[in-house]
C-alpha cells in the first residue's frame, strides 16, 4: 500500500509529467494568460458549494483555488497553467474529512495484529494462537479488531480462558473492535493485580464469573489497568505510527482528519512532523480531557498552512452498545441494566467546561446512549448559563457530540436549538444494525442513527470513521449513508432506510459541514475561489453511481494544498 504513496520529490516528477497533457482549447485564443500552478480538467467536478454545484474546470496557484467555472471560460487559465492534469473521466469532489478518527491507532494497526474481518470465534482464537507463537515468552501479545456480533459459530465476548492455553509466559491485551472493551489474559490480570477483590473503577468494569473472578473481558476505564502497565513506545516508534496513519488515509481519498482524543505526548510528535514538512494531509486535534491543563496552558496551535491544528478537548462519557456499556434511559432488552456513564464524572467536567468557555476551545464528547447523550446536554446548558458571557471568549462554541447513536426527538431539537454539532459514523449504523434489535427492542430503533431528521431540523452533521474502531473507508462511509445497508446490500426490521440521507448531504457531511465544525468554513470544504486545493478523485461517480459501485471504486488521486499526495498509478 505505502509504495504508491509518493515523496514530495517524486511527486513533482509526477506533475512535471502530467504538465505534458495538452488541451485543444488552447489552440486560439486572445485573452491574456492567468498565472496557475495546476488546470484541472475533463472529469466531473462536484463542489460542495450551492451556488455553483458543480463545475468543468478548476485551476490551482501557491495552494488556493483561483478559479472555478465552464470550460469555455477556462482558457485563460489553460494557457497560464504549469501543468494541466486531466482526470480523464474521473470525479473530483472537495476533500473529504474523516471526522472523527485515531491517526496513531490507524498506523499502529499496520504493525500489529489485526482481527478484522475473522468469520468466527474458532478462527479469531486460531490467528490469537499463530500470532502468540511469534511473540518471545515475558513480552506483550498485542492486537485489535476482534468482533463478535460478526462470528457465525458463537456471538459471545472472548475471555481469558480462551487465550491462556497458549499464553501461560506471556501477558496479552487486546482492545474489541471499538475499542472501549478488551480481553486480557490471567498473565494481564496477575501483572495488574487484578482479582475477584479488586471492585469495579468508576466508569468502568471487569466481567465475572459467579464466584467474583474476573473472566478477562474488561469495559472502559477498567481498560486503564492494563495499559498503564504496558511498554513505553519510543517517540520513534509514535512518529512512525503517525506517518503510516497518514499513509493510509491519503490511499483510502482523505485529504483531512478530526482526531477525536489524541495524547499529548502524540501531539507533539505530530506537531514535529508539522514543523519538519511532514504532514501528509490536514489533523484537527482535540486531546483527551486528562490532559486539558495542557492545552490550557498552551493554548491553539495552528501549524503548516493549517495542516496541524490544535483546539479541542475530547471527553469520554459512556461506553459502547455493542459492549452493552452505553448508557441507556431504559435498561437493555437483553439485559438486567441500563449500562453505565461516568468515565468522566460531572465533577471533573464541570470545571473544563467552564474554562473551555474562558479561553474559547471546543468541546468534543463522546456519548452513545440517550442517558449519556441527556445529560451530557444538562451539563453543557449548565456550564453555559454558569458563566457570564462576558467572560466566555466566544459565543460561536460549535461544541460536539461524538457518535450520538440514540437520539429521542426531543433531544434532536435540542441539538438544533443548542446549536450541537453531531459527528456521527455511518459505518457504526450498518455494522450496529446487525444486532441493535436485541440491545435496543424494536421501538428504539426507530431514532437510532437519525441522520435525515438531524439534517431536516438544521443540525450540523458531520461523518467520520472511528478508525482503527471501523476500516475507514470513505467509499464505505458514504455507501453506509445514504443506504442503511449491508455492504451486500440487504436490511432487515428495524434498520429504517428512510432515516438515510440523500448523496447531496452525504457529500456535505463529508466536506463542507466538518469543515464548519473545526472552525475551518473560510478555507475548507467546498471547491470556490479563495479556498484550500484539497481534492479527493476517485474513478466513480459517487452522485449517480449504483451504491454497490460506489464500494468498488478506485482512489485516482489525493491533493492536498494543490500538492498531489497520492497517485494510484493503475488509474493513469
Amino acid at each position: 500500500m505505502f509504495s504508491t504513496v509518493l515523496s514530495r520529490s517524486i511527486l513533482k516528477g509526477f506533475i512535471v509529467t502530467v504538465a505534458c497533457v495538452t488541451h485543444v482549447v488552447l489552440a486560439q485564443t486572445s485573452e491574456p494568460c492567468n498565472s496557475s500552478d495546476a488546470v484541472f480538467y475533463n472529469g466531473a467536478i462536484y463542489t460542495a458549494d450551492d451556488k455553483n454545484w458543480q463545475a468543468e474546470v478548476v485551476a490551482v496557484e501557491k495552494g488556493r483555488i483561483v478559479f472555478v467555472g465552464k470550460e469555455a471560460d477556462a482558457a485563460p487559465w489553460y494557457c497560464g497553467a504549469e501543468k494541466r492534469i486531466d482526470l480523464k473521466g474521473s470525479t473530483l469532489f472537495p476533500g473529504f474529512t474523516d471526522s472523527h478518527q485515531h491517526l496513531e491507532g490507524i498506523g499502529k494497526r499496520t504493525r500489529t495484529l489485526s482481527l478484522f474481518g475473522i468469520p468466527t470465534l474458532k478462527a479469531t482464537v486460531a490467528e490469537i494462537k499463530a500470532f502468540a507463537q511469534t511473540v518471545p515468552d515475558g513480552e506483550w501479545v498485542l492486537g485489535r479488531g476482534w468482533i463478535e456480533r460478526e462470528w457465525q459459530d458463537e456471538q459471545r465476548f472472548l475471555t481469558a480462558a480462551d487465550l491462556d492455553p497458549f499464553t501461560q509466559n506471556k501477558p496479552l491485551f487486546m482492545p474489541r473492535a471499538d475499542g472501549v472493551s478488551a480481553v486480557v489474559n490471567s498473565k494481564a490480570l496477575a501483572l495488574a493485580g487484578v482479582n475477584k477483590n479488586t471492585p469495579d473503577p468508576e466508569g468502568g468494569k471487569f466481567e465475572r464469573y459467579d464466584d467474583g473472578t474476573p473472566t478477562g473481558y474488561v469495559l472502559a476505564t477498567a481498560m486503564d489497568f492494563f495499559r498503564n502497565i504496558l511498554p513505553p513506545e519510543s517517540d520513534q516508534y509514535t512518529q512512525d505510527n503517525l506517518k503510516r496513519g497518514m499513509q493510509v488515509n491519503v490511499s483510502q481519498g482523505w485529504t483531512a482528519t478530526h482526531d477525536a482524543g489524541m495524547k499529548w505526548r502524540e501531539v507533539q510528535q505530530l506537531k514535529h512532523l508539522a514543523n519538519n514538512d511532514e504532514m501528509l494531509h490536514r489533523v484537527y486535534i482535540a486531546i483527551p480531557i486528562s490532559e486539558s491543563h495542557k492545552l490550557f496552558q498552551n493554548g491553539t496551535e495552528t501549524l503548516a498552512e493549517g495542516l496541524f491544528y490544535l483546539n479541542g478537548i475530547k471527553v469520554f462519557i459512556d461506553g459502547t452498545l455493542g459492549s452493552r456499556g452505553a448508557a441507556l434511559l431504559a435498561p437493555y432488552s437483553d439485559a438486567d441494566h441500563s449500562g453505565f456513564m461516568n468515565r468522566t464524572t460531572k465533577a471533573e467536567l464541570m470545571p473544563v467546561l467552564e474554562q473551555a468557555l474562558k479561553q474559547g476551545f471546543q468541546v468534543m464528547t463522546h456519548v452513545i446512549g440517550d442517558r449519556a447523550l441527556f445529560s451530557t446536554l444538562n451539563w453543557y446548558e449548565e456550564a453555559w448559563n454558569g458563566l457570564p458571557k462576558t467572560k466566555w471568549k466566544t459565543e460561536d462554541l460549535r461544541w460536539r457530540l461524538e457518535h450520538a447513536q440514540i437520539i429521542p426527538p426531543k433531544q434532536q431539537d435540542r441539538l438544533a436549538e443548542m446549536n450541537i454539532v453531531a459527528s456521527m459514523q455511518p459505518s457504526h449504523a450498518i455494522g450496529d444494525l446487525n444486532f441493535a434489535p436485541s440491545r435496543l427492542g424494536y421501538s428504539r430503533l426507530e431514532y437510532a442513527y437519525p441522520w435525515k431528521p438531524l439534517v431536516d431540523k438544521g443540525v450540523i452533521l458531520v461523518g467520520g470513521s472511528d478508525a482503527p474502531v471501523e476500516v475507514g473507508d470513505p467509499r464505505i462511509e458514504f455507501y453506509a449513508a445514504i443506504t442503511r445497508s449491508r455492504l451486500n446490500g440487504t436490511q432487515d426490521k428495524g434498520w429504517h432506510p428512510e432515516l438515510s440521507l440523500s448523496r447531496e448531504d452525504a457529500l456535505r457531511m463529508f466536506t463542507l459541514w466538518p469543515a464548519y465544525a473545526s472552525f475551518q468554513e473560510d478555507n475548507l470544504g467546498s471547491i470556490e475561489v479563495g479556498k484550500y486545493a484539497d481534492f479527493s478523485v476517485f474513478d466513480t461517480n459517487f452522485m449517480t453511481a449504483e451504491p454497490s459501485d460506489i464500494l468498488k471504486a478506485n482512489v485516482v488521486m489525493t491533493v492536498v494544498n494543490g500538492k498531489v499526495v497520492f497517485q494510484n498509478l493503475t488509474n493513469n
